[in-house]
């Protein structure tokens, strides 16, 4: 069965189409970075109206590119939920009204669990059971997940997330939207040390996590005194190993505590460079294998939202979601936690 998968939750349009039987046959992202990157945030408005302009090219483009017509899809994915609400709904709205023309089931996805199963998308991919750290846009979670659809909860942000906490450091640098990247590439010229920044919570004896604290002591540095250019990169590159030394540490001992030897990375963050390091290089002297999404598929995009749809449709576990298509309605969920799956 081929699906098609339509993610809309913030600031990127993805769809992609996926199959069943051969994988992911197309799938292309457009970025509304440039747009927002004036008003230094997303704006939630502008997301929505930009999402709407954006659809019906792309499917056009994956169809194209994949050889595939409209007529072949099986199925409708589109990110449910969480997310912004505007933005949400017009992903849902497009794809509840292109699987009603087509006669096709409509897949409502949770954006997490997308993130969640997208390394099983590489040429390797994890086998199941393993510990996932989630580290996606206001989403910091350690889960262990025994199967499509059975995922526990073992430890999350109090506060801040960490994607939240390199944007907002970023913003204190000076530096452009997005922030995360802008900072990682900053640190790169910076020296770690120079500066002292807390490891907040590692050593808390649970695995949650806090980063407002860490954020707020970066504050302290910049009210302090004027910086040189050499001292933003020196503070950035402290952040950026404050931040990964946690949420490393805390990845690796959820494997210990459940005596897992793989750990699967998903989400923006899991794109930064120090992090994967880190996890290689510990995961090593531990014996853990960790696995990663390709770069291209760290960020939002349909891929992941196609897959995650069909694993959950080949598993049966859209029964609630049929049922709803037959009484003509659906519903978006900008706040779900993804325990309730």
């Amino acid at each position: 069965m081929i699906v098609v998968g339509i993610e809309t939750s913030c600031d990127e349009t993805g769809i992609a189409l996926y199959d069943t039987a051969r994988g992911l046959l197309a799938h292309a992202i457009h970025s509304q970075v440039a747009m927002h990157e004036e008003y230094g945030g997303v704006v939630p408005e502008l997301a929505s109206r930009d999402h709407i302009k954006r659809l019906a090219p792309l499917l056009a483009h994956v169809l194209a590119e994949a050889g595939i017509a409209k007529e072949a899809i099986g199925a409708v994915a589109y990110t449910a939920g969480p997310g912004l609400a505007g933005a949400l709904l017009t992903g849902a709205s497009f794809a509840e009204g292109l699987a009603w023309s087509l006669g096709v089931p409509a897949l409502p996805v949770h954006h997490l669990e997308g993130h969640l199963l997208s390394p099983l998308l590489a040429d390797d991919p994890a086998q199941f059971p393993f510990i996932a750290l989630l580290v996606s846009g206001g989403h910091t979670q350690i889960m262990c997940v025994e199967q499509v659809g059975a995922y526990e909860l073992m430890g999350e942000s109090l506060d801040d997330a960490a994607g939240e906490a390199f944007d907002k450091t970023a913003q204190l640098l000076g530096l452009g939207y997005p922030g995360g990247p802008a900072l990682a590439k900053l640190a790169e010229a910076g020296v770690a040390g120079r500066f002292k920044l807390p490891r907040p919570m590692l050593t808390s004896g649970d695995l949650n996590f806090s980063f407002s604290g860490l954020k707020t002591a970066v504050l302290t540095v910049v009210r302090a005194r004027p910086l040189s250019a050499q001292d933003k990169a020196d503070l950035a590159a402290e952040f950026q190993e404050a931040a990964t030394e946690v949420l490393a540490t805390k990845a690796l001992a959820a494997c210990r505590q459940r005596r897992l030897s793989t750990l699967v990375v998903a989400g923006g963050v899991g794109a930064n460079r120090r992090l994967r390091q880190r996890l290689d290089e510990a995961g090593k002297r531990q014996g853990v294998r960790v696995c990663y999404p390709e770069m291209a598929l760290c960020t939002d995009n349909g891929a992941m939202i196609a897959f995650a749809a069909a694993q959950r449709w080949l598993a049966g576990g859209y029964d609630a979601a049929r049922e709803q298509q037959r009484a003509g309605g659906f519903a978006v969920r900008p706040r779900w936690p993804l325990q309730e799956l």
